[in-house]
């Protein structure tokens, strides 16, 4: 893990490490900044994938069960209507698809942040802890980057002329 001393710094090194073909990287700076997230790409996320198929097949799952209850297991002819009377399982199908929906945008959350996880490594570096949240910008390469050499790495980060670089533990 590398400090610098400015957001432009760490772009700088971000695009020299994905020069250098390291592919596992993080940042950590102390306010979202937009040119870090291009930097890395990660604009792209699963999550929205994610939630649009819960909801469809929440909705699907509770218009079937609607139809299956009212037309099927337990059929009752009220005022002669059909007993698949569609547009009265319309607002449970609403419901089922924002709640499958909410269910999945929050479990997925959880999933793709690997959370909950109580202690970070990155919390064992002292200068991580106190500079993290205040003014330090910090690239990490990640161990399990398939480029990933410890005394190799470290010097590739020293060359980069950070404020510190550092050994994380896990």
């Amino acid at each position: 893990m590398a400090e610098f001393r400015n957001p432009e710094e760490l772009i700088e090194a971000i695009g020299a490490a994905k020069a250098a073909g390291f592919t596992k990287l993080d940042a950590y700076t102390p306010y979202p900044i937009e040119k870090v997230l291009d930097a890395l790409d990660l604009h792209h996320s699963k999550l929205p994938l994610l939630v649009l198929g819960a909801s469809i097949v929440g909705a699907v799952g509770v218009f079937g069960f609607a139809y299956w209850a009212s037309a099927i297991d337990y059929p009752l002819n009220i005022g002669g209507r059909p007993l698949n009377s569609w547009p009265a399982f319309i607002p449970a199908t609403f419901e089922g698809a924002i709640f499958h929906g909410g269910l999945a945008a929050a479990l997925g959350m959880l999933l793709l942040n690997g959370l909950p996880r109580p202690h970070h490594p990155l919390f064992n570096v002292p200068r991580f802890v106190e500079h993290a949240s205040k003014d330090g910008y910090f690239l990490v390469v990640e161990s399990d980057d398939p480029k990933f050499d410890g005394p190799a790495v470290r010097s590739f980060l020293e060359s980069l002329a950070p404020v510190e670089v550092n050994e994380v533990e896990n």
